[in-house]
């Protein structure tokens, strides 16, 4: 009986030494991968320059900007709904703004094989439909969007030229109201250039965006 005894304790140590051992190692492993996942920029970092199509056919970068302060970089498409109701939006930053150094740069991420709207030469056609007054640059290979860390449609990065590099300086939304622009009582990105061009510093610098997903090839 005593040897059973023994046999027992033994036992349900070695149960307890196994199941620290296998939850020390679930709590560590996803660090492992957290550090290794790309997250995208964060305020401060700097951003990317790129070389896209526009829906006039020609190749963009921001490098041929060459008198502009900064940038207004939209991440955005022709089907989102969200996306819908800021276009009119976004036509009005870039006509306010791209006057003062800081013009809009549209980028679809979006796969047209998974999402056909959001194929180029529909782009092309809602560009015209629209009166876009700024590029609207399909990202083929969806290679920017990941590097930038934008997962909405619309998703806004704020740039700032700084020593010739392109500094993110505000990341999010472009207002607080997708529905009614009447209602809008928070001007995220209007706020955020207003304080750069004053060189002030940017109050908000990062908010949720709020649109559809990024539609991403399987």
């Amino acid at each position: 009986m005593k040897n059973f005894k023994i046999l027992m304790t033994a036992f349900i140590v070695g149960l307890g030494l196994l199941s620290f051992t296998t939850m020390n190692h679930d709590n560590t492993e996803p660090n492992k991968e957290s550090k290794t996942s790309v997250k995208g920029y964060e305020v401060g970092d700097e951003a990317t320059d790129f070389k896209l199509k526009n829906v006039d056919g020609k190749m963009v970068s921001l490098a041929d900007f060459k008198s502009a302060k900064g940038f207004i970089i939209v991440f955005t498409c022709n089907h989102c709904p969200y996306a819908k109701k800021y276009e009119d939006r976004i036509i009005e930053l870039d006509k306010k703004y791209k006057s003062q150094g800081y013009p809009v740069i549209a980028i679809n991420p979006n796969d047209p094989t998974v999402q056909p709207e959001d194929g180029y030469q529909l782009m092309i056609e809602r560009a015209k439909q629209k009166g876009f007054t700024f590029p609207y640059l399909v990202d083929e290979g969806q290679k920017i969007f990941p590097q930038y860390g934008a997962t909405k449609t619309p998703h806004v990065f704020l740039l700032q030229k700084e020593g010739g590099k392109n500094i993110v300086k505000y990341i999010g939304a472009i207002d607080n109201n997708y529905e009614n622009p009447n209602d809008v009582s928070e001007y995220y990105v209007q706020d955020a250039v207003n304080a750069l061009i004053k060189n002030e510093p940017v109050k908000m610098t990062k908010t949720v965006a709020i649109g559809c997903t990024v539609k991403v090839k399987k």
